[in-house]
């Protein structure tokens, strides 16, 4: 009896019983016994898609079938080699490369492509099936990632990470046969699309038909010249996750090891973003007391760290932009630290110092370009390196990472808290505002300084926490798609916070896009760099922001205090409602006549929501009725970047706001008909 019962819970694996544990595929109950299935289409956190065909597996009395989407039975017998197998893996691998474009030798993912590890390791020496003919344009418009069509192999990762995990969807599959692309809408640029330059979507594809943006060459141009003193910060996450490229396990801190690295090629100062994290902490949390006190905006107050997550606020929430805390994040705070007083304390003209961040984020190259972060033609940050460009640097200075004895930050600006560190995992800035808010509010010694409410693996958690009398509740979400959820709950009255922290990247900044590629066991190795952070927090002998002699030297030399007027001005920044694709205008009616007057009207979804579709139709027959028509283009257009007041038309080159079916025909008479009348 006991046989039987054991039976209906196994399945046998290349000879082994297996039992099951509730897996959903045969690819997880393989994992689990250590049996390594090829794949390029599977990622736990993404949808099952199944067409890259790599995970084939024969299944005794049913034949060939994909491990990735066919749920495990008892008493199944797989194999996972067998010669049928292997001869479709290999004739997989040779479609694929038929239409990839082998430039191996001098591609971004030379020794580091699935694609090229998969053809080795299944010993593909001859590709019988000719070569691309057509290449398509690189696309290089965005400031974060290019991408290239001609290396994609239609694996559909990125159209389901941008779906999925951003709840954006800036890709799908266009065309069909040969001709098949996996590229934005109508074929536009990344640019020109609501790219939040994140970059996950490059982090899970397999070979280099999307990859970071490098400013490598850049940054080798700076640190060779003796003329420039180059200035670099290493943002917290990296240090958890460069050992990895230098076979050291993930998770393990490597700090000493990345500072002694940066100086062998040539920067000349290193600093720890985690000081600028503590800074951020202490102008952050007093914006929120002001706010808990009425005396400054609205609650909820939503954490402004992320870049990705700021441009999707930007785009679609302009209603909650005063929500979101004015504080810089921690690379834009140090970047304005090294321009206006590193240097005044080396002495250093600006237009000699060169800034430098060191980050695990993608999107972190678009931030350092906004303009509200440049002082003239000077920008506070002058050139962004993921940790991945910075790998690349230390290999080719010939540097021996793992024999390299650690050196030091260099001070003043070299001492980061615990708190600090706890950036760069999903839940560090909200425990760091928590530590600095219990000892400010209540004036009473912090002796117990983790907040083990607000970590876990949960792309959603919530906390209560009672400080001074006061119950405050917080939030923190990461993932673009789960920040949509939670602020439409918020909208709907079914959630209150006072305090929300939003991260894009899975598990926070240890899962952004310009970190080291994480592939196979992408969860487990999540698991180690959080808990390497979290070991560097214990380890820190100094975890609270407000106790870093860093800052008191900077409040004491330069700001004076938190949310002074300097430090407003040097660490705080505004927020606007953005454009979200091209200000190309979709004609409803084109004038015939040379003197005309030209009116678009926005139908992005804030002014869409308000009605701008029922004005753009009564705008043609206001036009038809008063027989302008042929004077008169109109048209339809995605953003004219004043949400908040809208629905919003234009006329000729003047913005009109607050337009609505009762104030339409005045407009029209006063801006329209008397143009018309006057020309």
């Amino acid at each position: 009896m006991n046989n039987k019962v054991h039976e209906k819970k196994a399945l046998t694996i290349d000879g082994q019983e297996v039992g099951l544990k509730g897996e959903k595929n045969i690819l997880e109950v393989a994992k689990r016994v250590k049996v390594d299935i090829p794949t390029f289409c599977y990622h736990s956190e993404l949808s099952v898609y199944g067409a890259c065909r790599m995970c084939l597996v024969e299944v005794e009395g049913r034949g060939l079938m994909p491990a990735c989407s066919t749920p495990p039975e008892a008493g199944m017998v797989i194999k996972t080699n067998s010669p049928r197998i292997l001869r479709a893996r290999k004739m997989n691998l040779e479609f694929y490369l038929a239409n990839h474009n082998r430039d191996c030798t001098t591609c971004e993912r030379n020794l580091n492509c699935r694609l090229q590890e998969m053809s080795s390791r299944m010993g593909v020496d001859e590709v019988r099936f000719g070569e691309r003919e057509t290449m398509v344009p690189q696309d290089r418009s965005n400031y974060s990632l290019v991408r290239d069509p001609n290396k994609c192999i239609l694996c559909g990762d990125c159209v389901r990470t941008c779906q999925e995990i951003e709840g954006i969807g800036v890709y799908d599959f266009s065309h069909r046969g040969s001709r098949a692309l996996a590229e934005p809408a109508f074929g536009k640029d990344l640019s020109e699309v609501e790219c939040v330059y994140c970059g996950q979507c490059s982090l899970r594809c397999p070979t280099a038909a999307i990859i970071v943006r490098s400013e490598v060459e850049d940054a080798w141009e700076k640190v060779l010249d003796p003329e420039m003193f180059v200035v670099a910060q290493i943002a917290p996450a990296v240090r958890v996750a460069v050992g990895e490229a230098f076979n050291l396990p993930p998770g393990e801190i490597t700090t000493g090891k990345i500072v002694a690295a940066l100086k062998k090629i040539g920067f000349d100062r290193v600093y720890d973003t985690s000081v600028s994290a503590d800074l951020t902490t202490l102008e952050e949390s007093e914006e929120f007391f002001r706010r808990l006190t009425g005396k400054a905006g609205p609650l909820p107050h939503f954490t402004s760290c992320c870049p990705s997550w700021v441009i999707y606020a930007e785009r679609n929430y302009p209603f909650y932009l005063k929500n979101l805390s004015s504080a810089r994040s921690p690379q834009q705070m140090f970047g304005s630290v090294i321009k206006n007083f590193v240097t005044k304390l080396e002495d250093i003209p600006l237009e000699k110092i060169v800034s430098v961040s060191i980050m695990p984020c993608t999107s972190k190259k678009f931030e350092a370009r906004r303009p509200e972060f440049s002082q003239g033609d000077k920008a506070d940050v002058d050139i962004v390196l993921t940790a991945q460009e910075i790998i690349k640097m230390i290999k080719q200075a010939n540097v021996d990472f793992r024999e390299l004895d650690p050196v030091p930050f260099d001070m003043p600006l070299g001492l980061g808290t615990g708190a600090g560190v706890l950036y760069g995992v999903t839940g560090g800035v909200t425990e760091a505002v928590l530590r600095y808010a219990y000892e400010k509010l209540t004036g009473e010694e912090l002796s117990e300084v983790e907040f083990s409410a607000v970590r876990g693996e949960g792309f959603l958690r919530e906390a209560e926490v009672e400080i001074a009398g006061r119950k405050i509740r917080v939030a923190v979400v990461f993932g673009l798609a789960n920040a949509q959820q939670l602020v439409k709950d918020i909208r709907e009255g079914k959630r209150t916070y006072d305090f929300i922290e939003v991260m894009n990247c899975p598990q926070g900044c240890i899962g952004g896009g310009g970190m080291p590629l994480a592939y196979p066991d992408r969860e487990e190795v999540m698991k180690k760099r959080a808990q390497g952070l979290y070991s560097a927090d214990r380890l820190s002998s100094l975890r609270k922001a407000q106790d870093n002699p860093a800052l008191k030297l900077l409040y004491e030399k330069w700001l004076k205090e938190p949310n002074s007027d300097i430090a407003e001005r040097f660490l705080h920044t505004e927020y606007r409602s953005r454009r979200r694709i091209t200000d190309e205008v979709i004609r409803i009616q084109e004038a015939k006549e040379s003197q005309k007057v030209d009116i678009a009207v926005c139908v992005g979804t804030s002014c869409y929501l308000k009605g701008s579709y029922n004005i753009l139709q009564e705008l043609v027959r206001l036009a038809r009725e008063k027989g302008v028509e042929d004077q008169v283009s109109i048209g339809a257009t995605f953003c004219l970047e004043r949400c908040s007041e809208g629905p919003n038309i234009r006329i000729n080159e003047e913005i009109v706001t607050a337009v609505n079916e009762k104030n339409l025909q005045e407009i029209f008479e006063e801006a329209v008909m008397s143009k018309l009348a006057s020309a």
